[in-house]
């Protein structure tokens, strides 16, 4: 079933859409949703939960891209589960390890400011990542969207570990610096 399909099934409020998701989309659920919370109970969990808030978003929301919507959704439920477990200590985990390179250029401030810019930051990142070589934007992506280890990339780059880690500091060094010339308080 493609993807119209199954969110048109969800617009008939069809109990069939999630069944349809699950079977299309639970590996890539899964995968995004184990990579951030390294606990298969609790990836479990927020797959499950995917589905329901899929059903309580779709209407009113039209996905085009059901993949995207569904993989944002996990992720956030998944960081949501994440930060909830881990609010007490900090582990050296992989995720916790993954906030603390992108913590040194983007801030946490939640000031009404920052909520207003919330969409221009977006765009921001979005015109920096486009202007990245492919190698370099794909990288970005599998590390900070996939949760993807240092050493999988490697691997899926044919590259060194060390490399990839450079790589990925530059990239980062530029986006700070990106934002911070357009005016973002970093």
């Amino acid at each position: 079933m493609n993807d119209e399909q199954i969110v048109r099934l969800y617009w008939e409020r069809d109990e069939q859409a999630i069944r349809e998701s699950s079977t299309k989309y639970g590996a890539y659920c899964s995968a995004i949703a184990g990579r951030i919370l390294d606990n298969s109970e609790d990836a479990r969990e927020c797959v499950n939960d995917t589905w329901l808030q899929a059903w309580n978003c779709i209407p009113p929301n039209k996905p085009t891209l059901l993949s995207v919507f569904l993989g944002r959704i996990t992720r956030n439920l998944s960081f949501n589960r994440y930060k909830k477990t881990h609010s007490e200590k900090r582990g050296g985990g992989n995720i916790d390890l993954i906030l603390d390179e992108l913590e040194e250029c983007l801030s946490g401030n939640d000031t009404p400011e920052d909520e207003l810019l919330r969409n221009e930051l977006k765009e921001d990142i979005n015109r920096f990542l486009a202007s990245l070589p492919e190698e370099k934007r794909y990288m970005f992506i599998r590390r900070y969207w996939h949760a993807d280890t240092i050493t999988e990339i490697a691997g899926r780059f044919g590259m060194s570990a060390n490399n990839v880690s450079v790589t990925l500091g530059r990239v980062r060094a530029a986006l700070k610096s990106h934002l911070t010339e357009r005016g973002y308080r970093l």
